[in-house]
């Protein structure tokens, strides 16, 4: 993954408050190919795997409520954050029992808890890339405010999948609900539209690394040959 600038990583970071944010994200999942929502359910499917019904979870980059609805059993409360105000008053609407569901708009980098809220700290769907920010960050705070013991689940892409990943963008675009993509610029791992948009992906060795500079050690598995899926116990 090609690491943002200052300027470039605030001015992807606000694509998602100005146009890729509420219905217009929402309808990003509504035009998924078969095979995209067999890796959306799949990746979903395997984290819920990982909790237990008394955990109290903390959804990073939780967008319109798609994933933290559905970790809401098992667990016993999620708490979403997004930067989207958009995106977070679908999330409030759009699943079911609310009490076992909230919603709060954060910065994934300066989290509003205290230390050790958290039982699990959760970040899927390449957010840790898609945030354009700095991933040490992320994951230095997602780990703050996780219990002892506890865990966090950071996902990305699986290298196979880019075919996929990449006609899945081109339908988006198609649909007008992101920018043209940028045929030259794009290349396996890392998306760019002509709009300005751009978002990569975390590797195996990206994930190994991360860890290594915030000193914690991972166990990295691979999901339905479609996610990247890195797990920091603690």
């Amino acid at each position: 993954m090609r690491p943002a600038g200052r300027e470039e990583g605030r001015g992807v970071r606000s694509y998602y408050t100005r146009a890729l944010a509420g219905e217009r994200l929402r309808a990003c999942y509504e035009v998924a190919p078969a095979r995209v929502r067999r890796y959306l359910e799949e990746e979903v499917r395997f984290v819920r795997g990982r909790l237990a019904p008394t955990d109290t979870v903390l959804e990073l980059g939780c967008g319109t409520g798609r994933v933290a609805w559905r970790l809401a059993p098992p667990a016993a409360r999620v708490v979403g954050i997004d930067i989207s105000l958009e995106s977070l008053g679908l999330a409030t609407v759009s699943g079911g029992d609310g009490s076992r569901c909230g919603f709060v708009a954060a910065d994934a980098t300066a989290l509003p808890f205290p230390a050790t809220t958290f039982a699990a700290v959760v970040c899927v769907q390449n957010g840790i890339c898609a945030f354009r920010t700095d991933p040490v960050a992320v994951l230095r705070e997602a780990l703050r405010v996780t219990a002892r013991p506890g865990k966090v689940l950071l996902s990305s892409y699986a290298e196979g999948f880019w075919p996929e990943r990449l006609a899945w963008f081109r339908l988006q675009a198609a649909h007008g609900l992101v920018g043209e993509i940028d045929e030259e610029a794009t290349r396996p791992g890392e998306i760019v539209c002509r709009d300005g948009f751009s978002v990569g992906t975390m590797s195996r060795a990206g994930f190994l690394r991360l860890c290594g500079e915030v000193g914690v050690t991972p166990s990295i598995t691979e999901v339905d040959g479609s996610s990247m899926v890195c797990e920091v116990v603690v």
